[in-house]
């Protein structure tokens, strides 16, 4: 089973994978094309919930989907996304939260959408036997207050305080850091500059690793990020799997004779 000592060693040596997922079988595809990294990402808010961000997404669905991916999984670390509020407003409720997804949902780790307030957080979470996966960059749980899903660390001084951040959540006892949607020359500078792996999306070639949120690299989104790719076409496939369904019953293809049984005692049902 890959750990969080593991992505330690690969830093460096060999390219680090991580892809989200939400369900069971298809944490197994991810798992059986030989991934690292599954995150039960609060991304399921826009990917599979129906909603425009990630912000109404609970504690109980990922606690939810965490458990499902987990037990389709063996080898695959799995983090569970701690999803808006659920941390930093009460150190309580936050031990409390992210200790459900270790406790109750099977996940090897938890990730928080980074700053200045979770450096402490992640060094008692750290302190409790709770692994913590930093984040930086865009973090679109701040969406509001950023104005929009843009690019980070794009001045001196904005890349200054996110190469300050990943070091200190790193000194806290973060196993990761997670860049995302940052020039990718920042990127590799902090790369350079910090002892745990960084994973980026959206944040060029030279991170330990690479992330991509499972719909774009399905093809199942009607718009994909410049910085994501289509490796498939899913969704083109499930499309002419419904339409195939649809017109064999109306043709009266289906069911056919092997689809059906006739139990030979029952003559007439009165």
């Amino acid at each position: 089973m890959t750990t969080v000592q593991d992505l330690a060693e690969m830093a460096g040596e060999e390219p680090i994978t991580m892809l989200t997922a939400y369900d069971a079988p298809t944490a197994a595809i991810v798992e059986a094309a030989g991934v690292d990294v599954i995150l039960v990402g609060d991304s399921m808010g826009n990917a599979v919930l129906g909603h425009d961000s990630t912000l109404p997404v609970t504690v109980e669905e990922v606690r939810s989907r965490t458990a499902a991916v987990s037990r389709a999984t063996d080898d695959v670390l799995v983090v569970a996304d701690m999803p808006f509020l659920s941390y930093g407003v009460e150190e309580s409720d936050t031990i409390e939260n992210c200790g459900r997804m270790l406790k109750e949902a099977d996940a090897n780790a938890v990730k928080l959408e980074s700053g200045p307030h979770t450096v402490e957080l992640t060094e008692r979470l750290v302190e409790l036997g709770i692994p913590v996966m930093a984040h930086l960059g865009l973090t679109p749980q701040r969406v509001h207050q950023l104005g929009g899903y843009f690019r980070q660390g794009t001045d001196e001084e904005s890349a200054a305080e996110m190469l300050d951040l990943a070091r200190a959540h790193a000194d806290a006892g973060a196993f990761a850091v997670v860049l995302e949607h940052v020039p990718s020359n920042v990127a590799s500078q902090i790369t350079e500059e910090i002892d745990v792996p960084t994973i980026g999306i959206g944040a060029g070639p030279d991170t330990d690793g690479q992330v991509l949120v499972l719909n774009d690299v399905f093809g199942m989104s009607d718009w994909t990020p410049y910085f994501a790719e289509q490796f498939g076409d899913v969704k083109g496939e499930m499309e002419n799997a419904v339409e195939g369904f649809r017109e064999a019953v109306e043709s009266g293809d289906f069911p056919a004779d092997e689809h059906s049984y006739d139990e030979e005692e029952i003559d007439e049902i009165y």
